[in-house]
């Protein structure tokens, strides 16, 4: 497909990526709240718990959102997209990764960027109690990661996913670490470490044999964590070999649904490989928008709803045409 011409224009002072990703990520405020969570049992003993909110009792259409690392499902830009896509006919299931709702889950393990069967659990769930004719993905950063993976990875998928969107992604886990690691990302760097270890404390005192309190206080970086917990909690023999097995870069090729990929270019989260041009060049349905602004989930504007909502409403909603043209 060919790369998307953006009508995204930032706003004043929001054109400063700094700005745009802090103003989203602290200051905005979404009036909106979830009618109903359900709490999904995992073959392996686990479990997640989803945010609900229904269109109407018939509705034969939902999206599935995915937030990104040490998120949750009620984070402004979960809730944001969540309103946006409710008011105009959607049945929407926000996923709280495990361990992310508010309660600890049951195993060592949680969560990480390539879980995607904890995806495909959620879809099975949802399919279960109602058989929805339409569903469409929304992730963002990490859980844009995961859902990408997910669609690439996996000979088949069920049909009734139509369409997906992925928002500020960084495609190439190990590379946009590094961009995390450089001075201009000092502040961002900081504050995830701090919620990731505050995790891990609280994981030690469930788990004391697994990880100690001392190994927990000498993480003083995202590799750090990555190569004490997040490789070894889940099979992989490093953070290395993490980072090469579940970054999505590999699988993009082989995605077979309508899919937006939505990087801002001033994203100072993302390493060039998150800007995917000529995969998306030489794939009939993934679609890459660059816009020059918009940081990383900052994409203000002055309406009530942010550019990556309106724009992910559009593109899902057009995927039966983009379906119909691929196909001829």
């Amino acid at each position: 497909m060919p790369i998307i011409n953006t009508k995204y224009k930032s706003p004043g002072i929001f054109k400063n990526a700094h700005v745009s990703s802090i103003y989203a990520a602290t200051l905005r405020k979404v009036s909106f709240s979830f009618g109903r969570k359900d709490r999904i049992e995992l073959s392996d003993g686990d479990f997640l718990d989803l945010e609900r909110s229904f269109y109407s009792a018939e509705n034969d259409k939902i999206i599935i959102l995915l937030h990104g690392l040490a998120g949750h499902a009620n984070r402004p830009y979960m809730l944001g997209m969540a309103k946006h896509f409710q008011e105009n006919g959607w049945d929407v299931a926000s996923m709280n990764f495990r361990s992310c709702s508010g309660e600890i889950n049951r195993l060592y393990r949680s969560y990480h960027a390539g879980a995607t069967e904890d995806l495909e659990a959620v879809i099975n769930h949802l399919q279960q109690e109602q058989k929805y004719k339409e569903i469409g993905l929304v992730g963002f950063s990490l859980g844009g990661n995961l859902m990408l993976k997910y669609l690439g990875e996996r000979n088949e998928i069920p049909s009734e996913i139509k369409s997906a969107v992925a928002i500020s992604t960084p495609c190439d886990l190990g590379a946009s670490l590094e961009e995390l690691n450089k001075t201009h990302n000092f502040l961002y760097s900081k504050r995830f470490i701090k919620n990731l270890k505050k995790e891990l404390q609280l994981r030690q005192i469930h788990f004391p044999s697994e990880i100690s309190k001392e190994e927990i206080t000498q993480c003083n970086s995202l590799l750090a964590i990555d190569e004490l917990y997040t490789s070894r909690a889940h099979g992989f023999k490093d953070a290395s070999d993490y980072y090469k097995k579940c970054s999505c870069i590999g699988f993009l090729p082989y995605i077979k649904v309508p899919t937006l990929l939505l990087n801002a270019q001033n994203d100072t989260f993302l390493s060039p490989n998150s800007y995917p041009i000529e995969v998306a060049k030489n794939s009939e349905f993934l679609h890459l928008e660059i816009p020059k602004h918009g940081g990383h989930v900052g994409f203000f504007q002055h309406k009530k709803i942010y550019y990556h909502e309106q724009r992910a409403l559009e593109f899902i909603t057009s995927s039966k045409s983009i379906i119909s043209e691929s196909s001829k």
